[in-house]
């Protein structure tokens, strides 16, 4: 039971800040206005948008892709990196890794290609 204890005591820590919250913006004073329905931009009026939400550029797709590709591998990597040395990590970790390291570099190189590297 010693072990599980800092594990309980998170939880009930956890579930009494959440009923803490949930009280106070249960019986909180609630002052709606105008200012706090708005949008925060830093102190500027937020310039309108079309109905429909707008239209963002391709290239923020395509970066926000790159972003997500290697970010996945670092988290694929690091664990395998941590127990490289354990024992059963043979020549066939090191083969599974390459084969994800290459698809990793063809993903960069379909983004090169793309145009996601380029600034304007």
């Amino acid at each position: 039971m010693n072990m599980y204890l800092p594990l309980i005591l998170m939880l009930v820590m956890g579930a009494i800040m959440a009923v803490v919250a949930l009280v106070s913006a249960i019986i909180g004073p609630t002052r709606y206005n105008r200012t706090k329905s708005d949008s925060y931009e830093c102190g500027i009026e937020p310039t309108p948008q079309p109905t429909g939400g707008g239209r963002f550029p391709v290239k923020y797709y395509i970066t926000a892709m790159l972003f997500i590709v290697f970010d996945i591998e670092v988290v694929f990597l690091y664990p395998w990196a941590t127990s490289l040395g354990a024992p059963g990590m043979g020549s066939f970790a090191l083969v599974q890794m390459l084969i994800f390291i290459g698809l990793v570099f063809l993903a960069y190189i379909y983004e090169w290609r793309r145009g996601g590297l380029e600034w304007d």
